[in-house]
């Protein structure tokens, strides 16, 4: 039930009921937890090594953060993804990273002009060698690295608010490897316009960027729901 959830390990130096808690909402957002798949204390319990008490309270907590469902009578489901969760988070996040991206074109310092222009030569390589983790780690990278040079604090701290839902959208994005030139190609554009010291530009990018993911997500939703009703 629970993939390939295994043991966690217990010496590790946080509280217990925060292992668990990180441990399944990693699960949950690259995927290993499906979106729908129900959630049975017993048997997380035994797979991951630990009591029912830590589960339940990360269950809870998941809860709170959207990621997890109680439904009457079916108990705890992970969240299903609607079209109306992805519009309403990538409108939001299409509004931060266009600000960020048009700051970051005339704050950045020429350090992070170089660590940005490694971060996306690594990307590049990921994403043509098909290797899912680690352009899910250099997509987060290329973006944190855009809001640091910003310059603005409180502009990081709410995108931070909606981290853990775009991560779970973005792992359904890049997992569509169709789209692998076009990844490439909007990273690519959005390092330019930086590059270039040309905040509408870097803005016009970094929003049309968004939108792409966007309509990728839904189109991959569509598809998988069309194909469960066949």
């Amino acid at each position: 039930m629970a993939g390939k959830l295994s043991k966690v390990n217990l010496n590790d130096y946080k509280p217990l009921r925060d292992v668990i808690f990180d441990t399944l909402r990693e699960a949950i957002i690259v995927g290993e937890l499906k979106p729908g798949q129900r959630l049975m204390e017993v048997q997380l319990a035994e797979k991951m090594g630990v009591s029912r008490t830590p589960v339940r309270e990360a269950i809870r907590k998941l809860e709170l953060e959207g990621l997890v469902e109680m439904l009457p009578r079916k108990g705890a489901h992970v969240a299903e993804l609607s079209v109306k969760d992805i519009m309403d988070v990538l409108e939001v996040r299409a509004t931060l990273d266009g600000l960020a991206t048009s700051l970051a074109a005339t704050r950045i310092s020429e350090d992070e002009k170089k660590e940005l222009r490694h971060i996306l030569d690594q990307f590049i390589n990921c994403v043509e060698k098909e290797n899912l983790q680690g352009s899910i780690k250099k997509d987060v990278e290329f973006h944190d690295v855009i809001y640091r040079s910003s310059r603005n604090d409180k502009l990081i701290q709410i995108s931070n608010n909606l981290r853990e839902q775009v991560q779970r959208f973005r792992v359904v994005y890049i997992k569509d490897y169709s789209s692998s030139k076009e990844l490439i190609r909007e990273h690519t554009e959005i390092y330019e316009a930086i590059i270039a010291g040309d905040p509408e530009t870097a803005m016009r990018v970094a929003q049309r960027h968004i939108k792409n993911q966007e309509e990728s997500i839904i189109r991959s939703l569509k598809k998988k729901h069309s194909e469960a009703g066949k």
